[in-house]
């Protein structure tokens, strides 16, 4: 028998699935869990730096107690790197909890919320929580973010559009845009509509592909800039992101948060892992060779596959629906685990998370002997 209990829109909503767990996949499949290479949540493959978890352990011993629901020491040290004031910046449990209270904040039924196909899976989950409706602009041609064909879109939806998700490099395609691209977007977009420039990724960029996000928070009230601490900063499982907005926003975003979104063992390793660079750098060396080492067994492999500009890549592994699936199951077996995108309309490709050498190298040696016997 169906429910009467619950809202029409959120039972719409498909739950987000993540990354397999390797324990869920050693269980499935008879594994030892030591052999198995996870290269499908996009995490950092150094794991968290050493001076994140000696914070971590000193704020344990005060853990019978409630943490700083307003994170000031780690606001401060946010602020005082980025050139804002402290109360520019909203904590949130990941940045995905930002991109869920921009939507709360500005968003209700009968509103438009406007983002990218083959963008990040939260923002029509986001959307749809609100019971707003979205608004998916189809992409360039090679997967990214067509911004003039959004501005069409806000254009086309009069008074009803309230917010745009713009993700930069994007999830899962690793498209970049240039910081032209997204000035003159801003420039465009109408005062009133929030833009939410989601960088999750934002630490990857190659340095000639840097720009400086915060100037235009700076010049622009409608936009917010969503930042993790998860992938670069190797936080992922404490959960841990924020936002920066100018006051106004940020005023918004703190009445509808939870309080005490971010836990104290949270908030002690950031405030370590944030002024840690040599740990940022390492990281940054490591995703660049590993994204030659990827790419360069793709191209031997005659398999085609997006440029990105994050810690993945994009692969496609056949020329038919199911491809994902079955490559995917394939290296399951074999204890690999990736990510395919069929959810985000990209059935014929996966998504490979940059990992150490020898795990690319794994990664690298199952997929060639996967394909051979597939011909």
């Amino acid at each position: 028998m169906t429910s009467k209990i619950g809202l029409k829109h959120i039972h719409a909503i498909a739950p987000y699935v993540g990354g397999r767990p390797i324990s869920e996949v050693a269980r499935d499949y008879g594994l030892d869990e030591s052999k198995i290479v996870k290269l499908a949540s996009n995490e950092n493959p150094l794991g968290m730096p050493q001076s994140a978890q000696d914070a971590m352990i000193k704020a344990a011993a005060d853990l019978g107690r409630y943490p700083d629901s307003n994170g000031f020491e780690l606001k401060k040290v946010l602020s005082e790197r980025l050139g804002v004031p402290a109360d520019w910046v909203t904590l949130g449990n990941g940045s995905n909890d930002i991109l869920e209270l921009a939507a709360r904040a500005v968003a209700q039924a009968g509103d438009e919320i406007i983002f990218s196909r083959h963008a990040f899976a939260v923002y029509p989950l986001a959307t749809q929580a609100v019971g707003a409706k979205s608004i998916e602009v189809a992409p360039t041609s090679l997967y990214g973010h067509d911004l003039p064909a959004m501005l069409a879109a806000i254009k086309a939806s009069g008074d009803k559009a309230k917010l745009v998700f713009v993700a930069n490099p994007n999830n899962p395609t690793g498209s970049y845009l240039t910081a032209k691209e997204i000035e003159d977007f801003l420039l465009a977009v109408p005062s009133h509509i929030v833009v939410v420039l989601d960088e999750a990724y934002n630490e990857y960029l190659a340095p000639e592909q840097r720009y400086d996000a915060i100037a235009w928070v700076k010049r622009f009230p409608n936009m917010i800039l969503s930042r993790s601490f998860s992938k670069a900063y190797g936080l992922a499982g404490l959960r841990i992101g924020y936002g920066v907005a100018q006051a106004h926003l940020t005023d918004l975003l703190n009445r509808i948060r939870q309080p005490f979104n971010v836990n104290s063992l949270a908030q002690a390793a950031a405030i370590a892992a944030f002024q840690d660079t040599a740990f940022l750098q390492k990281g940054f060396e490591l995703n660049r060779a590993g994204y030659s080492q990827l790419t360069k067994a793709f191209d031997e492999l005659k398999l085609s596959y997006l440029p990105s500009a994050g810690n993945f890549v994009l692969v496609k592994v056949g020329d038919d629906d199911e491809a994902g699936g079955r490559i995917n199951l394939a290296l399951l077996k074999r204890g690999i685990i990736v990510r395919p995108v069929g959810n985000y309309g990209l059935p014929q490709w996966l998504r490979i998370s940059i990992g150490l050498p020898e795990e690319n190298a794994a990664f690298i040696s199952a997929l060639r002997e996967i394909l051979a016997q597939s011909k």
